[in-house]
């Protein structure tokens, strides 16, 4: 019944009514509600009711639309009792009309269309048979005519008004579907960037702490025989830790200032990978056969290095300390293959996080990837497609 609406807009429709009802009233009353009655002062008095109730609902008109159709009829039928024609107060029943078909329910919306056919029908009957408009000699024929005439000029211009609401809530509805439109695809964007970042955070961190963790224990249990090993395993650690910081700091400030991507690791990075691996105590076996036949684009780069940062970060954790790595760089793809030996029964969870950060990377360039436990082996295939040569 009542629609939210900011007091700026209630207050600009009050006093918008109030001014149409100070210069519409009185023109009214002096050339109108005097001439067409013999009553007077009661024809004043009508005049000035019809008047506020059809100018109250124009106030109410944004705020609510069933409540100002509902004051406009009341308004209209004072009028018809009062005996007069049209006169130019009846404005803000078409201001009323258009408000329903703008601003009102679905409900109100049929309501105003019914009083534009109905309030043309009355409005048409009224003036040929209560205030006797008529031309010539008032025949049958005639009157007929000037009623079909009456009608059609009555519910053209209630029709036209509520018309006119009729597209500017069509309008409103279109704005209104292309703000969410764009707020929903600012939320996905959001999204997308935060599960970005998340992915790059998990692969950097899980690497860098599952490094210094083995060096950690590595260099506690050395220390005790040969204390230049824990020496050396600390400055591992340092430099290992160094490194993440540095990347999570540039992660942070991207998350921070939505600045644009950082260097991303490539394949040269990869022997640097490697290297952090076997200070890490695991040793990977690496086999790249056939040889990458070109530069491979800078997504397959990055995707193929977090792959296997998090494969071999995987191995780290539950491996026995030896890691297969094969690498195939077909003409149309590149085959990345880890395998290592899990200790125990302490497979990798299938659902964790790693894993479907590895298969997100893989799917992220249009390619595929399958983690699994094979026996005593735990196994990381994924197929990445890199174009067909020319």
């Amino acid at each position: 019944m009542i629609r939210p609406l900011s007091r700026t807009a209630l207050a600009l429709d009050i006093v918008g009514a109030a001014l149409l009802f100070l210069v519409l009233a009185p023109i009214s009353v002096v050339f109108y509600g005097t001439t067409t009655t013999p009553i007077g002062s009661v024809a004043i008095v009508a005049t000035v009711i019809a008047s506020v109730l059809m100018f109250g609902g124009v106030a109410i008109g944004r705020l609510a639309p069933g409540l100002a159709l509902a004051a406009a009829w009341v308004g209209a039928v004072v009028q018809m009792l009062a005996g007069f024609g049209p006169l130019p107060v009846d404005f803000a029943i078409l201001l009323v009309l258009y408000a329903t078909a703008a601003w009102g329910s679905r409900r109100v919306l049929w309501w105003g269309f019914a009083s534009a056919l109905g309030g043309g029908l009355i409005a048409a009957l009224y003036m040929v048979f209560v205030n006797g408009v008529s031309l010539g000699s008032g025949s049958g024929w005639e009157m007929l005519s000037i009623g079909t005439l009456l009608l059609a000029l009555s519910v053209m211009a209630l029709g036209f008004a509520w018309v006119c609401g009729l597209l500017w809530r069509v309008v409103l509805r279109a704005r209104q579907t292309r703000s969410a439109q764009l707020q929903a695809e600012s939320l996905a964007a959001e999204e997308q960037e935060r599960v970005r970042i998340a992915r790059d955070m998990h692969d950097v961190v899980a690497h860098s702490l599952a490094v210094v963790i083995a060096q950690a224990d590595g260099a506690r249990y050395a220390a005790a025989v040969k204390p230049e090993i824990a020496t050396e395993a600390l400055g591992t650690i340092a430099q290992t830790a160094r490194g993440a910081l540095s990347d999570v700091r540039m992660l942070l400030t991207q998350l921070r200032h939505r600045q644009g991507d950082g260097p991303q690791p490539t394949l040269a990075d990869l022997e640097a990978l490697f290297a952090q691996v076997r200070q890490a105590g695991i040793e990977p076996r690496v086999t790249v056969d056939p040889m990458p036949p070109g530069e491979p684009p800078a997504a397959i780069q990055l995707a193929v290095y977090r792959i296997l940062q998090e494969a071999l970060t995987n191995a780290i954790r539950h491996g026995d300390g030896a890691v297969d790595v094969h690498l195939a760089w077909l003409p149309d793809r590149v085959d990345v293959d880890v395998r290592n030996t899990v200790r125990g029964e302490g497979a990798v969870a299938p659902g964790g996080h790693g894993v479907i950060g590895m298969r997100e990377r893989a799917q992220l360039v249009g390619g595929s990837l399958q983690a699994e436990r094979r026996g005593a082996q735990f196994v990381v295939h994924a197929t990445l497609p890199i174009g067909v040569s020319e």
